[in-house]
């Protein structure tokens, strides 16, 4: 979507990015009058944090089942507003949405289930221990019953960031586009087998994807070039 970022407050004259804090009120004097005063640009990226800390300190405090119907809720309600695109600037595919997204899968998984395995708990330990900042355990490390969540968040962030990705890019680029090409049939893939897939192909995706942010967002040809690579 197309936002206008920078707000003046018509009560008190103050300024600032909606792009920030997502809100017109006026952070000043609580006005909720107030006018745009620059040109729309695309906008996907929320203002909101990912933050465990208080889903954490559950752990030991509570069953692990009410622990992960936290985590899960929690990466739902960051993932509601994450994208890429900022102020019409794509940022590059970190590992945070990422790892929201397993988190969510994963959580909602063993909320459910009537016996979570050890191999499942350290895994969603795992997970809860850095996801918000952008962590995730090794392909090895997934255990057999979570292959569909790892993979099914893989497709789901790599479709975000690839529409993100179409909203602020042009015409012209054949290179770019034999590379996108090839990404998209593996992303849907993925998704038809319900995620079902080796972690170690799905995370080849992920770097991929990786390789591909870091042409756009820093003009590194090298890393398109081993993107291709990667999907051949």
């Amino acid at each position: 979507m197309e936002l206008r970022g920078e707000r003046e407050c018509t009560a008190c004259g103050a300024r600032w990015s909606y792009y920030e804090t997502g809100e017109i009120t006026c952070p000043d004097c609580g006005s909720p009058r107030s006018v745009s005063v620059e040109a729309a640009a695309a906008h996907t990226a929320g203002g909101g944090r990912f933050d465990l800390t208080s889903v954490r300190e559950q752990v030991g405090e509570e069953p692990l089942r009410a622990v992960a119907d936290t985590a899960a809720d929690t990466a739902a309600e960051y993932l509601q507003t994450a994208g890429f695109v900022h102020a019409g600037e794509l940022r590059p595919f970190d590992g945070t949405h990422l790892a929201a997204a397993e988190l969510r899968r994963v959580g909602t998984t063993l909320g459910r289930v009537m016996d979570v395995t050890d191999d499942e708990e350290l895994y969603l330990l795992g997970l809860l221990g850095g996801a918000d900042s952008g962590e995730r355990p090794t392909p090895a490390e997934v255990p057999e019953t979570l292959h569909p969540e790892r993979g099914l968040a893989v497709a789901a962030s790599v479709d975000t960031y690839l529409s993100d990705l179409r909203q602020v890019r042009g015409n012209g680029e054949p290179e770019l586009d034999r590379v996108l090409s090839a990404i998209r049939p593996r992303q849907k893939r993925i998704e038809a087998l319900d995620g079902d897939v080796d972690p170690v192909a799905a995370e080849r995706l992920v770097r991929a994807v990786r390789d591909v942010s870091r042409y756009w967002c820093e003009g590194d040809e090298t890393a398109l070039a081993r993107a291709g690579d990667r999907l051949r």
